[in-house]
């Protein structure tokens, strides 16, 4: 069953949390609950630690707990000391029905930094088999207990571009799967429609963000940071005028392999210059009026 849901980074960002610091909690939930109508919504540095009061929370709103970033630490430590580090956020996932647990490492990332997006860490072919291995360890043991691991390619990291994301899928098993996020995609210098083509069978998580093409080519001409490049506004909605992702093509692809998911907008923008409500209203109509139409719902 397709649910739809949504990412207070939209509202207030998690790498920094002075955009969006002057909205209230409540406008967050209300909005992407009563207002806009959204199913559910992802982890957030607002949200309460505890597993039954973020429950609680979002419920009161009409909306569920769909799963959130865990950032992993496998280039550095062993797969046994990252299940113990886990505990609490698959805690939290398990008392929330949770089905999947959004993973990227980071040991070494600097998306949340004032570092040039273009200065990212990068993997040789002996160094990403290793990672691989350990991440596929770390996902069977997430498996045994009720939980997906979905690979978060991302801007920064060491897996953004579409090459990487490829030898990621190789360098893993079965345990491991792909949150595909067509934003990340774009920006990261892929077409999304190929790569999602390609690993498609493998997509338990979907991000519907989309990418301004001249902000982007910007940051990368420039050599601004991740963050920077946020608050031009690299990002946006499905939608958009602006915004250079088609959508139509993707959500019939994860028609085609049966996909069953949740569909999430994570788009951040800097909510001063780009009203949230409006934004995401715009694109869970866009996502809903596209997967109709390719008979996803």
């Amino acid at each position: 069953m397709i649910r739809f849901g949504t990412n207070p980074i939209a509202w207030a960002n998690d790498d920094d949390q002075s955009i969006g610091a002057d909205i209230p909690t409540a406008r967050i939930l209300d909005e992407a609950g009563r207002q806009i109508g959204f199913d559910g919504i992802e982890n957030g540095h607002r949200w309460p630690d505890d597993p039954e009061a973020l429950r609680a929370l979002l419920a009161e709103y009409g909306l569920t707990f769909i799963s959130g970033w865990y950032s992993t630490n496998l280039l550095l430590h062993s797969v046994e000391d990252e299940v113990k580090a886990c505990q609490a956020h698959l805690a939290k996932l398990k008392h929330n029905d949770c089905q999947v647990m959004i993973v990227c490492e980071t040991s070494n990332a600097i998306h949340g930094a004032v570092v040039a997006v273009n200065d990212r860490p990068r993997l040789t072919d002996a160094e990403m088999e290793a990672f691989g291995t350990k991440l596929e360890a770390f996902a069977a043991y997430l498996a045994s207990e009720g939980i997906t691991l979905v690979y978060h390619h991302h801007m920064g990291t060491i897996v953004e571009s579409p090459d990487e994301i490829d030898a990621l899928m190789a360098a893993t098993g079965p345990h491991t799967h792909l949150l595909f996020d067509a934003g990340h995609c774009a920006f990261g210098g892929g077409d999304p429609v190929a790569v999602l083509t390609r690993h498609a069978a493998r997509v338990r998580h979907f991000h519907a963000k989309n990418i301004r093409p001249a902000v982007t080519s910007r940051v990368r001409s420039e050599g601004l940071s991740f963050l920077q490049g946020v608050l031009a506004g690299a990002f946006t909605v499905p939608g958009d005028q602006e915004g250079g992702v088609d959508f139509a093509p993707l959500l019939q692809i994860l028609a085609d392999v049966g996909y069953d998911g949740w569909i999430v907008i994570e788009a951040e923008q800097d909510p001063t210059q780009r009203n949230p409500l409006l934004y995401q209203t715009l694109g869970l109509a866009t996502l809903k009026r596209l997967s109709k139409q390719a008979g996803l719902i």
